[in-house]
């Protein structure tokens, strides 16, 4: 096995413990924000720090890998920027996070998690997988990219309806009514979920399995959590909402 295989093992064995790790200890951002994890930065300045690397390591990438890069991984590109570009530049100014605070060591572990899957990312598209032009009519790259873009879509609906819930019932948490929040607690948890598997499927190489993987072992414990604190907070909360996967979980 050679070293990049023996890398991805790790990083999916990391993927793996984290995964677990959660399910007994909330990661200290959002609802979940402690003063026990040291000090902390505005979430707005955290959030750009955090994921700041998925854009600025991808585009180095293409700057020194641009000799190898067809217009297949030419789109990949574009498509992962279009993603980022909303998440550092576009959410962040959106969200009603201004007075909100962030442990610091949740944005440094993000960026060096943002750092490594930037890179395994842009290398497993632009220089390991090759990519002729009929990729683009294959049938993985057109479910991948639908899946990608329903994801997306779901995801910045749902961002969307808390967002304007805290505008017109103040700050704090409220119970969120509407669109898929009906069916589930985190329909912008599943909306991203779906949106990584159709990368996963659309790219079909082991660095977009994994960067699914990481995102499921993420956002899979987070949305249980989220789950029972609505439920321990609101008495009211409705008992026939799943945790994620709307009619199953």
């Amino acid at each position: 096995m050679d070293f990049t295989n023996q890398f991805l093992l790790f990083w999916a064995g990391i993927a793996l413990l984290a995964f677990f790790i959660l399910f007994f200890k909330n990661a200290p951002y959002g609802r979940f924000t402690t003063s026990s994890w040291g000090r902390d930065i505005p979430s707005r300045l955290g959030w750009i720090l955090m994921e700041s690397p998925t854009v600025l390591v991808m585009l180095v990438f293409v700057f020194l890998l641009e000799i190898s890069m067809g217009l297949v991984s030419a789109i990949f590109i574009g498509i992962w920027l279009l993603h980022y570009t909303h998440r550092i530049f576009i959410w962040p100014f959106r969200a009603q996070i201004k007075y909100k605070r962030m442990s610091l060591i949740v944005v440094i572990m993000g960026f060096i998690f943002n750092v490594i899957n930037a890179s395994i990312q842009a290398l497993w598209i632009i220089h390991i997988t090759t990519y002729d032009m009929n990729w683009l009519y294959s049938f993985p790259f057109i479910l991948g990219l639908c899946m990608f873009f329903v994801g997306m879509y779901i995801n910045i609906r749902s961002d969307n309806i808390l967002m304007s819930l805290r505008k017109s019932h103040g700050d704090g948490y409220h119970i969120p009514h509407g669109f898929l929040f009906n069916k589930v607690s985190s329909p912008n948890y599943f909306g991203e979920i779906i949106e990584w598997l159709g990368w996963a499927i659309m790219t079909w190489n082991l660095a977009g399995l994994l960067f699914f993987l990481w995102t499921f072992a993420n956002l899979f414990p987070r949305a249980l959590s989220n789950h029972k604190w609505y439920e321990e907070n609101f008495e009211d909360y409705p008992e026939e909402r799943k945790i994620i996967f709307p009619n199953l979980y």
